[in-house]
């Protein structure tokens, strides 16, 4: 998913967004909007929500707690975490650097510092929420680093924007450079996690400079390990819609539409939509190939660099068996799987049922209902 303003893909480099300056990052296919991202069609969902949901808050009135959505991410979370009695931090830690307006130095040495690698389908796209949600550190990508800090106009950024806009590939020092500035946010306070890089050797050596200076290291790589036979497999057979993102694969997660038949356009529709699926471009046995030798040849020797924190998980088994192993991994005790002091969320409620009830199997779980 992209945005014109927040996330943008690399090609509309400050142009006007259309169908030829809105490119997929990795395929350079044309984005599309979906058919209820209009302003006709918010109205509308607008008009249902005010209608529909709002009422609801009186029904809850005695336990309803509300928040201003309409600021920096940080801020709103902030406020989250109050209205849900959430600790955040102590009440005697010192106000931080940037809070009074100051350039922060060194960030606590304390912070959880992760790596995921791990060959194109291995499955780190199911997994690292789960690491996430569990640790309470972000999930940090290069590429999306690299898109929040175009939009945001940062020096990085606009470096990168640069190179971009010119046909070039974006430096490891512009790179490093959008890391570090990334890692001083708030949210990285207790860690991050480094979803694919360092990709190379290079990049590895720079990355261990740039924590050392805040007196940091690396302190684990996960390595989710599956024979290239199997990603070949998981990989050639995805399928995806390309309005709204959703997924499917012809052995694992069919579309009803496929109905034990050959995948192909006619038989591989949206269960939503019926419209037809399409296939990324690299999602292919030769695009493949040539991405797990560049994998091989350049991410694979890190392994050996960060030897002494390298943890090794076979992702070639159940999804559920695979995290169990994480676990392990990473040390995750049942309290770090909790990090909202027993909330559960459970996400938004249908307004179309008059009566909302939920089994509880512990009297001693919260539940949250968000509404926006």
């Amino acid at each position: 998913s992209y945005h014109v303003k927040f996330s943008p893909p690399k090609s509309l480099a400050g142009r006007e967004a259309s169908t030829e300056t809105m490119l997929d990052d990795e395929t350079s296919e044309p984005l599309v909007q979906r058919a209820d991202d209009t302003a006709e069609a918010l109205k509308s969902r607008l008009e249902a929500y005010h209608k529909q949901t709002v009422p609801l808050l009186g029904h809850y009135e005695a336990v309803v707690k509300s928040v201003d959505g309409n600021k920096d991410k940080g801020l709103i979370w902030r406020d989250i975490a109050s209205v849900l009695s959430i600790e955040v931090k102590p009440a005697n830690e010192p106000v931080k650097e940037e809070e009074r307006g100051v350039e922060p130095t060194a960030k606590s040495s304390n912070r959880r510092i992760l790596i995921m690698f791990g060959p194109p389908g291995a499955g780190k796209g199911s997994q690292a929420p789960k690491i996430v949600e569990a640790l309470g550190i972000p999930q940090l990508s290069t590429g999306d680093m690299l898109r929040a800090a175009v939009a945001a106009k940062t020096e990085a950024g606009l470096a990168a924007q640069s190179v971009m806009a010119a046909g070039g590939l974006v430096s490891d020092e512009i790179v490093m450079g959008i890391v570090k500035d990334r890692i001083k946010e708030s949210d990285c306070d207790e860690g991050f996690i480094l979803d694919g890089f360092p990709r190379t050797m290079e990049q590895a050596r720079m990355l261990d400079e740039l924590l050392k200076a805040t007196q940091e290291a690396v302190g684990t790589v996960l390595s989710l390990d599956v024979p290239d036979s199997i990603l070949e497999e998981r990989i050639c057979g995805r399928w995806i819609h390309k309005a709204s993102g959703r997924s499917y694969h012809v052995k694992f997660s069919p579309p009803k539409s496929l109905a034990g038949r050959e995948a192909s356009t006619e038989t591989m529709l949206d269960d939503e939509t019926s419209e037809p699926l399409v296939q990324r471009a690299d999602d292919t046995a030769e695009a493949l190939k040539s991405r797990l030798e560049a994998y091989h040849k350049q991410t694979v020797p890190l392994l050996g660099h960060y030897e002494a924190v390298v943890k090794s998980v076979d992702g070639n088994k159940d999804k559920g068996l695979i995290w169990d192993d994480i676990r392990n991994a990473l040390q995750l005790g049942a309290s770090d799987e909790v990090k909202l002091s027993g909330l559960q969320l459970l996400g938004e409620v249908s307004t179309d049922q008059d009566y909302i009830n939920f089994l509880c199997e512990s009297d001693y779980r919260n539940i949250i209902i968000l509404f926006g």
